[in-house]
């Protein structure tokens, strides 16, 4: 496997952990701007109403520019989004700083399984998307947990920050690891709409909305559940982020092979 796919995994990874890690911190965040956890909970809704818009809009946009040029914007969209999360002064500008970063999600994992599947054989392609994808399941065990720890023992703000370093990590390993691979060709807007007139595709949509709906509902208060409600301490929120990232990595790793049989 190239080393190209590693710094497609360190982006994956920075972006799994931005996505996750602000369920961790939520009540210090609320708490430093003086909102309700409930109205702090839109910094997890306005970021992926910013992955709603930002994937389809900027993969259409990425076909002026190749693949690997895409790829570095993103990771400095997602660079300069955290950067202003880590430094906004008011809640209006932290909720503007995750929609920034938010609008590299979809794109960058888009555009980056094809690049990953492009720097491989015909029979290695699906190992190669998986290991870029690895960057996400383990942010779920590591990143998000260890980013939980340093907003509790350094703050939040510290925590965006470490995680904006991440994106520049990303960024550089882009730029110095993958290889250009041209302008893609540019997609037909009406071919992609087409899809919609078959009800299997709206069924997947319904199924991937109400079940993620339902898991990002109790996820982002995760926090103040376990500490307010289930009893346990503000220390072990990290071990309980822990467990779950484990639970969502088990279940990929098992939901791939049973999908497959």
């Amino acid at each position: 496997m190239p080393l190209a796919l590693l710094a497609l995994a360190i982006g994956a990874f920075g972006i799994g952990t931005t996505e996750f890690v602000i369920m961790g911190v939520l009540p210090q965040v609320a708490g430093d701007f003086g909102v309700t956890i409930p109205t702090a909970g839109w910094l997890v809704t306005g970021y992926a109403l910013g992955v709603v818009l930002g994937a389809p809009l900027l993969t259409v946009l990425g076909t002026k520019v190749s693949r690997k040029k895409m790829l570095m914007f993103l990771m400095g969209l997602f660079v300069v989004g955290n950067t202003l999360s880590a430094l906004a002064p008011a809640f209006g500008l932290m909720l503007a700083g995750r929609v920034v970063a938010s609008l590299a999600h979809g794109a960058f994992f888009g555009i980056g399984s094809v690049v990953a599947a492009d720097l491989v054989a015909p029979h290695k392609k699906a190992s190669a998307i998986s290991l870029m994808f690895t960057g996400l399941t383990v942010a779920n065990i590591v990143g998000v947990p260890l980013g939980t720890y340093i907003g509790q023992a350094a703050g939040w703000r510290t925590t965006f920050a470490v995680v904006a370093a991440l994106g520049v990590i990303g960024l550089l390993g882009v730029a110095r690891l993958v290889p250009e691979q041209g302008r893609p060709p540019a997609p037909s807007v009406r071919g992609e709409f087409a899809a919609f007139r078959r009800a299997q595709v709206w069924l997947a949509m319904g199924m991937t909305v109400l079940g993620f709906g339902g898991v990002f509902a109790a996820v982002t208060y995760i926090t103040p559940m376990m500490t307010e409600v289930a009893g346990y301490s503000e220390g072990a929120v990290t071990w309980l982020l822990v467990l779950l990232g484990t639970g969502m990595f088990l279940g990929n790793l098992l939901g791939g092979k049973f999908a497959d049989r």
